[in-house]
């Protein structure tokens, strides 16, 4: 079963593998949901059957055929937060597309963090859970990230998180123009007293830390490029920007205050990864967002 997901594509899809009546199947194949929540999606046109809109909820199905289930007819309507979209749940875990603004957890005071709005709606869904940090966004950084709804998914996401993530990749809008199409920048990266992130070519105590970069575009002031990690470092991608000449855009860490969009041009588009608990493909996109597309038109 492959999930895929995008900004204008808001269905998980699922092949089925038994012959059962619609609802039936729904109910045992569709985790996280109640009956009744499941059965308003069928109601309200959310559910198709290759590629049909079905409402009739002992619809015959057949090995082979493929199910798709709205995303937003389900927990959305819910989860009414300009900060945080759900784009894949099940029983064990939730993806969600962050926007800027909003911080992945708690950090001292009543901050507002995607934790908080996740388990006032786990509350109103009546889902016997919270929601568990496995890694962060920065506050400024939008999109998607994962969050574990039990300690036990949790550890064991975090304990093979780089064998269990397998694609996760950003874009950025940088400034000037890039030289390469594309390479790989490696150096040690440490904090110091002032939580300033530094790199240094030799190892200075620090963290080694590697990316990998691809340009989309350019213009003689900005370009588009898409960073891959290989090492998920504090500030990894901004302070190999700034080593390249390039700092990301919006930055007022480690830009140059070129700040075209007014907002830190990152966003985290790709997510793969293999389910902690099913060991299935779950594969996410989301768009590249418009004001940084708009740059490059």
């Amino acid at each position: 079963m492959k999930n895929n997901y995008n900004s204008q594509e808001q269905y998980a899809h699922y092949t089925v593998n038994e012959e059962k009546p619609l609802l039936e199947w729904l109910l045992s194949n569709i985790g996280g949901e109640s009956r009744s929540k499941i059965k308003a999606t069928l109601q309200g046109k959310g559910i198709k059957v290759d590629g049909k809109v079905v409402t009739q909820f002992d619809y015959p199905l057949q090995p082979g055929m493929k199910v798709s289930v709205s995303k937003t007819k389900r927990n959305n309507d819910i989860l009414k937060s300009r900060y945080v979209k759900i784009v894949y749940e099940d029983r064990y875990l939730v993806v969600v597309e962050k926007n800027i603004g909003i911080l992945s957890m708690a950090a001292g005071g009543r901050s507002l963090n995607v934790k908080a709005v996740l388990d006032d709606y786990f509350r109103k869904t009546r889902q016997r859970c919270t929601a568990h940090v496995v890694h962060r966004l920065d506050r400024d950084t939008s999109g998607l990230m994962i969050y574990a709804k039990d300690i036990e998914t949790e550890q064991i996401l975090e304990h093979n998180w780089h064998d269990i993530v397998y694609d996760r990749r950003y874009v950025a809008v940088v400034s000037g123009e890039m030289e390469e199409d594309g390479g790989t920048i490696a150096n040690w990266l440490k904090d110091n007293k002032a939580y300033i992130t530094y790199s240094s070519p030799v190892d200075n105590g620090g963290k080694y830390a590697v990316t990998h970069f691809h340009t989309l575009a350019r213009t003689t002031e900005h370009s588009l490029v898409e960073y891959s990690l290989e090492t998920g470092r504090k500030n990894q991608i901004r302070v190999h920007s700034a080593d390249m000449g390039h700092p990301v855009c919006g930055d007022v860490k480690y830009g140059n205050g070129d700040d075209p969009v007014h907002r830190l041009c990152l966003h985290a588009y790709v997510l793969c990864f293999w389910h902690p608990v099913t060991r299935e493909r779950m594969e996410f996109e989301t768009m590249i967002p418009a004001q940084f597309r708009r740059l490059f038109k």
